[in-house]
This record gives C-alpha cells, sequence and structure tokens, in this order.
C-alpha cells in the first residue's frame, strides 16, 4: 500500500538520516565524526532488538509450516522483512565508510591519523611489536578451532581476531578476543594521542606470534550481534531476582548479525557461521574499524573552536523566581519548562531538593524509568526520605539496556527507607509522574503534580530536547494519585477527569479529539491537527489521521523516527505533511494539539509515542496544557519547527525524504538554535523587567524617604504660633522689599 510504510525499513530511513549528518559540511568535523558512532549504535541496538524479535518471528513461521505472520503496511512475511532489511543496511554501508574516511582526511591537518601497521614508520612499527610482546600479548590468548575443539562462546559486539590456520586435515580456526577494559583501545604514536593505532589492529597484524606450530593463511577481525528480544513479567516478589539472571541470560542469546572486516577466507567464514548458525546471508564486510565508539575520544583531544558546535549552556528558566521556593511558584501559575534549552538543575532538580527539605511537604511520589548513573534526582529522594517523607517510587526494572543500573538504584532507594514497587504484571510503566503533597496553611493540602516528555535524567536533559509541565491543577492531581494508586494494585486507570492515560484512557480519547477536527471540516470549518512524536505505527491512529486527510483537515507532523503513514499520496493522505528534525540534539519531546488557533483548540504534552507499545501496551501519561500563555509558547515553538530549514526533512509521496527547501532570501531556521536563543532572550527579558522594577521600587522608596526627611520640619512649622501680620506684609511685594530696604538702611 503506497500510503503506508513498513516500520523497519522506515527507521532505517531515520538511520540514514542520522549519517547524512555525518557528512554535513556545516556542522564541525569533531562533531561529524560522533554521527558515524552513533549511527553504529543505533544499528546495532536495532539489530539486537528489532531484527532479533523478526527472526523469532521467521523461525515461528518455519516451525508452524503455513502460519505466516505478516506486516500489516507492508504484507511482508518476517523473512521478507529480513531479506529487506539487510538488502537495505548493506547499501548503507559504502555511505558509512566513505564519510568515516571523508572525515578523517579533513582532520588530517589538525593532527588526527588512523594509522595502520603499513602507514606507520619503521620506528613506530618497531614499537608496536615491543608494546605487543610486553602489553598484549601476555594478557590474552589464542584459542585453536575445528572438529575435535569446541567453538568458543563470541560475547555480544566484542572484537575478535580470526585467523585460517594450516592443517593436515579439516577445517582449522584461531580466535583471539581483542576487546580488552585493562587497556585503552587507541594506542597512540605520538604526544598528544591524536596519531593513533587500534589495538585490534596490532593483535590482527602479530596474531601469527598466538599459534606456534601453524601457518596462518588468513585474519581478519570480526564482531557479532546477538539478540536482546527477551522479556519477563512481573510476577511474584522475587521479580529483581529474575531481571538480574535475565540480565545475565540475554548476553547468551542467538547471533543475528556476523561482522569482518574486509575479505576473509570463504571456507572459512562458512565454517564460522555454521558453528554460529548464522545465515551466511547476515555476514557484513567493513573496510573501517567494526566498532567506532572510541570516535567519541577523538573529541577530547583537540579543543580548537573550528571542530566544534558553537558552546551552548542550558539557561534558568525565565518563569521560575530564584528568590521564592518552586512549589509556591507553582501553585500561582502552571510553569513550562523545555530542555536542554533550560537546565534541570534549577528547575525539576531545585524542586525536588526544596521539597526535600521543606517540613510542610508530606509525600512524594515518582515514575522512573531511566535515570543518570550519579543521579541527584535519587540523592533528592533519599534526602526527603531522610527527613522523614513519605517517598514512594515505582521503577521500571524492564526499562531496555537499563535494567542493571535500575535493579541497583531499586536497592539504594529501598535502603533509604523509601517504598520502592516495579508497576504492572505484563505492561512497562514509561511514564513521567511527579506527584508532591503539601500541608496548606489553615489546613488541608495543596499539590504539584509534574508531567514530562523526558526521563529524570540530568546527562540527557542535556541532549534530549523534552518538556514538562508543572501544575497546582488538583484534578490533575487526583489523576496522578489514581495513576500511582492503578501502578501500585496492577490495574489501570480507566476513566481520568484530565489526563490521558493508557493503555485504557490514551488513545480513545486521542482518536475522540480526531473526531472532532473530522467533523468540523465536514461542517466546513478548519479542522486542524498536529503532533510531535518520535514514531508513529499506531494502525487505529494510523487510519484515522487517513480519515481525517479524506476529510479535508490539515494535518501537520514532525516525526524524528519510525513513521508508517506516507504524506501527500493523493486519495489518502494529501493533506497531511510529515516533517523529521535530526540534529546537534536527539529530538524527544512529545506534543499533540487539536484544532486551529482558537480558545477551544486543545494542547497535550506527555511520554507517549504514537506506537502501538506506547497506546495500548504501556502506561503512559499526557496533560492538557491549559494556561493560555503556555498554550501560544507551545504553538510558537511547533510553528518555528515547522519552519526549520536548515535541520528538517521533508517527507515525499514516495516515502523518502529529502532536505526543507530554503527560498530565495529566506533567513536560515535551525529550530534547536533558536530556541537556545529563546531561552537567553527570555532570561535577558524578564532580567531587564526585573531591573525596571527594582529601580521602581528603588525611586518610590527614595521618594518616601525623602517626603519622611520632610515631615518633621512640616510638623514642627504646624505647631508654631502664627505670626500677627504687619502693615508691610501686606503691602505688594515690590513695596514691601522697599520697605525692607529701608529699615535696614535705618538699622
Amino acid at each position: 500500500m503506497e500510503h503506508l510504510e513498513n516500520r523497519e525499513l522506515s527507521w532505517l530511513k531515520f538511520n540514514k538520516r542520522v549519517l547524512e549528518e555525518a557528512v554535513c559540511p556545516e556542522t564541525p568535523a569533531l562533531e561529524r565524526i560522533s554521527f558515524s558512532a552513533i549511527y553504529q549504535s543505533n544499528l546495532d541496538e536495532f539489530f539486537m532488538v528489532r531484527v532479533g524479535s523478526i527472526s523469532e518471528d521467521e523461525k515461528d513461521e518455519k516451525e508452524k509450516k503455513g502460519k505466516k505472520k505478516k506486516d500489516k503496511n507492508s504484507d511482508m512475511t518476517a523473512s521478507e522483512q529480513l531479506d529487506a532489511v539487510f538488502t537495505a543496511v548493506r547499501r548503507l554501508q559504502p555511505s558509512v565508510e566513505e564519510a568515516y574516511r571523508k572525515n578523517m582526511a579533513e582532520l588530517a591537518p589538525f593532527g588526527f591519523e588512523h594509522v595502520s601497521f603499513d602507514t606507520a614508520s619503521p620506528e613506530e612499527q618497531d614499537f608496536l611489536e615491543l608494546y605487543f610482546k610486553r602489553e598484549i600479548k601476555p594478557f590474552i590468548s589464542g584459542l585453536v578451532i575445528n572438529d575435535a575443539l569446541p567453538f568458543p562462546f563470541l560475547r555480544n559486539k566484542e572484537l575478535y581476531v580470526a585467523v585460517l590456520l594450516n592443517a593436515k586435515k579439516g577445517m582449522t580456526i584461531g580466535m583471539i578476543p581483542a576487546t580488552t577494559k585493562e587497556r585503552e583501545r587507541m594506542i597512540p604514536l605520538g604526544s598528544n594521542g591524536r596519531r593513533f593505532i587500534l589495538e585490534e589492529e596490532v593483535i590482527l597484524h602479530f596474531a601469527h606470534l598466538m599459534f606456534k606450530g601453524y601457518k596462518v593463511q588468513d585474519r581478519a577481525v570480526m564482531r557479532v550481534t546477538r539478540s536482546a528480544d527477551i522479556m519477563v513479567d512481573n510476577k511474584g516478589a522475587d521479580f529483581r531476582d529474575r531481571m538480574e539472571e535475565l540480565v545475565f541470560k540475554r548476553t547468551k542469546l542467538n547471533p543475528v548479525r556476523l561482522e569482518v572486516t574486509d575479505e576473509f577466507s570463504r571456507d572459512a567464514l562458512d565454517y564460522i557461521c555454521k558453528k554460529l548458525k548464522i545465515k551466511n546471508g547476515r555476514v557484513f564486510n567493513s573496510h573501517i574499524p567494526l566498532d567506532l565508539s572510541y570516535l567519541y575520544q577523538l573529541q577530547d583531544l583537540d579543543d580548537d573552536p573550528k571542530l566544534h558546535y558553537r558552546k551552548l549552556s542550558p539557561r534558568k528558566s525565565a518563569m521560575l523566581a530564584d528568590n521564592r521556593p518552586v512549589f509556591s511558584q507553582v501553585k500561582a501559575k502552571d510553569i513550562l519548562l523545555s530542555y536542554p534549552f533550560e537546565a534541570m538543575t534549577t528547575s525539576f532538580i531545585r524542586l525536588l531538593e526544596e521539597s526535600a527539605a521543606d517540613p510542610k511537604v508530606v509525600s512524594i511520589k515518582i515514575t522512573l524509568y531511566r535515570v543518570a548513573r550519579n543521579s541527584k534526582v535519587i540523592s533528592a529522594l533519599c534526602a526527603a526520605a531522610e527527613n522523614g517523607k513519605d517517598v514512594t517510587v515505582m521503577i521500571e526494572l524492564r526499562a531496555r539496556f537499563d535494567e542493571a543500573n535500575n535493579i541497583e538504584w531499586s536497592k539504594v532507594l529501598q535502603k533509604a527507607g523509601i517504598k520502592v514497587f516495579y508497576g504492572p504484571k505484563e505492561v512497562k510503566a514509561h511514564s513521567k509522574l511527579l506527584l508532591i503533597t503539601r500541608r496548606a496553611q489553615g489546613g488541608g493540602y495543596d499539590y504539584v503534580t509534574q508531567v514530562g516528555t523526558g526521563n529524570y535524567n540530568e546527562k540527557t536533559a542535556a541532549l534530549y530536547t523534552d518538556m514538562m509541565l508543572l501544575t497546582a491543577d488538583r484534578d490533575i492531581a487526583a489523576d496522578a494519585e489514581a495513576v500511582f494508586e492503578s501502578l501500585r494494585s496492577g490495574t489501570f486507570v480507566e476513566a481520568p477527569k484530565k489526563l490521558l492515560v493508557s493503555p485504557l484512557a490514551l488513545r480513545p480519547q486521542v482518536l475522540a479529539l480526531m473526531d472532532e477536527q473530522i467533523e468540523i471540516a465536514r461542517s466546513g470549518g478548519d479542522g486542524y491537527i498536529a503532533a510531535k512524536v518520535n514514531s508513529l505505527n499506531d494502525s487505529a491512529i494510523i487510519e484515522k489521521l487517513i480519515e481525517a486527510s479524506r476529510a479535508g483537515v490539515r494535518i501537520e507532523l514532525i516525526v524524528r523516527g519510525i513513521c508508517c503513514i506516507v504524506a501527500g499520496v493523493p486519495g489518502f493522505t494529501e493533506n497531511v505533511t510529515v516533517r523529521s528534525i535530526v540534529g546537534r540534539f536527539l529530538e524527544h519531546s512529545r506534543i499533540f494539539i487539536f484544532g486551529s488557533e482558537n480558545k477551544d483548540q486543545k494542547i497535550f504534552i506527555g511520554s507517549a509515542d504514537w506506537m502501538s507499545r506506547n497506546t495500548i501496551r504501556r502506561v503512559e501519561v499526557a496533560a492538557p496544557v491549559e494556561d493560555e500563555r503556555l498554550k501560544k509558547r507551545i504553538r510558537d515553538m511547533f510553528r518555528v519547527m515547522m519552519s526549520d530549514n536548515v535541520k528538517a526533512r521533508v517527507m515525499q509521496p514516495d516515502g523518502s525524504y529529502v532536505h526543507a527547501e530554503r527560498k530565495d532570501g529566506e533567513e536560515a531556521v535551525n529550530s534547536q538554535e533558536y530556541f537556545y536563543a529563546e531561552a537567553y532572550k527570555r532570561l535577558e527579558e524578564k532580567s531587564e523587567k526585573q531591573k525596571r522594577m527594582k529601580n521602581a521600587r528603588e525611586q518610590k522608596a527614595a521618594a518616601k524617604e525623602k517626603a519622611a526627611a520632610k515631615a518633621p520640619a512640616k510638623k514642627a512649622a504646624a505647631k508654631k504660633p502664627a505670626a500677627k501680620k504687619s502693615a508691610a506684609a501686606k503691602k505688594p511685594a515690590a513695596k514691601r522689599t522697599t520697605s525692607r530696604t529701608k529699615k535696614k538702611n535705618e538699622e
């Protein structure tokens, strides 16, 4: 179907947009290379999770002959999807290699060089041989593998040097682990470290020294990617223990990809694939390093401004005053925070720390999905518990690839006396929700609820674009309390007053809001739907968007990654526009807008993407933005993102993406940099306003002080007896002067 896109192929198009940033001439060279590393990291996770999952579906197809699970959008079977994925990834590989070579060449004038053993000088080669013998060889071992010896377990994403050994009979392979935590992978060949060779390349060159009695006939570096598609339900008191077992078990799952440098003996490769139980069609050759994570280290080796992004520092929020507690400010008006443009430490973490110390705060409840390794959020929660607050934390142990981190934090929280629980049995809790309860003056309680689009993580708050709403609305607080109660009891919220809460009370409400716009359009009105999400694949929402487009509703979507609806297809989506922004920061905020700009327009922000996993298989929360000032701010932000002509790509009717056009004379708009400037401008305007108010107060105080100084003299004059007016005093002024002059002369 031309108006629908396969989920996996759509994601690969997103990663292609990431790769485009690795060759963008406007991006500084040391920043460009990080996009190569991000592309590879993204692809690793894609293979581990999505390819791992589809591989299981393929296995089921073969076991259940005739029963094939087809993708709704593309009508492809699991096997067909895998073939399409591998083909698309293979086609991108030359671009990956070209980006790496081009960027390293551009960095060469600054002293950066990835040296091979062949390009090293004779002195450097002598040094590397000595280095191998002294620093590497004593700590590694070469394993000989043949049909008489067991094939070793190859760890997920770790590097190995494989060699083909001569043998009198049968296939004999040598395998050397080349990933180590004890030594630096980059071996410097100069004082500043910019000229370097990688450790696996040194091991590769000297691999023959590890297999005495054998002749090495061929050699290569290889890397296995294993499936991570494993899930466990939250059942029983031993859930955390079972999660720890799962984290270990996941490292043992089946391989889904094998990467090999350059060319390697076909017979030896066939032998290794057979032992790994992986198809030859899932082997990928690369002529650059298999693990590009070391590229991040290069950024620290040169601080030349020409090689880096312009320094941008998060600002204090212009909505928050420094001299009043955050809680009281939220009680007075709703507050919207926007990251990374505004600082998390001076806003959200400040709220937590103030609440931890506030004697009137009685309880804090929060959901945690991903937190920083040295988390100030955790510290504030522990401090609150130590100060006698009732602190409740729902921490999601199933947050993929953060399981181990969350398991350890759950232990820390429990040790601090915090009530910890792990959420529903069969679905993840992905919501970003906080509820603070405080004793009110004169009795009763006040509440502050926070609903966000991103995690409570100081590190990602500086790298991802996110929003959070702080409100004292009592209906929202009641809904938040209901969410926490349902999370504790293993039930789901069905009828919230204001919040949208999946899995039961988010998608139906979104569809109903879309129906309202459809009716407006059919009645001749200006129907409008807009959304900013990370991904879109929910079939019910897509069908409703198509219905809305056909009814004449104008639809504007900003979708960073997966987008399974194709925009601009006649008869289906001609009224749909899709943009994707890929730039310096990871776009992560979620915004839903229903209705044109009027008093009836409804705006929500929250944690849910428009994916079925979010809308019906997770606990997600979105909050209405009701304050007109904040609604205008979000509208303005959305408008700027739709105007981005630097980092935005626009989807075409064939599903491809092209950079947004900049018309002749049109000003360049980079939305991410614009919002940084806007945050600074808002803070400057606030500062100027405060200065004016301060000056006005000072002038008023000075006038008051001056008036007070005059008051005693006036008071004394008022108490002095009035003297009789002389005849001279009654005369006109000129004559009085003459009389005074005459009197003076007489004296």
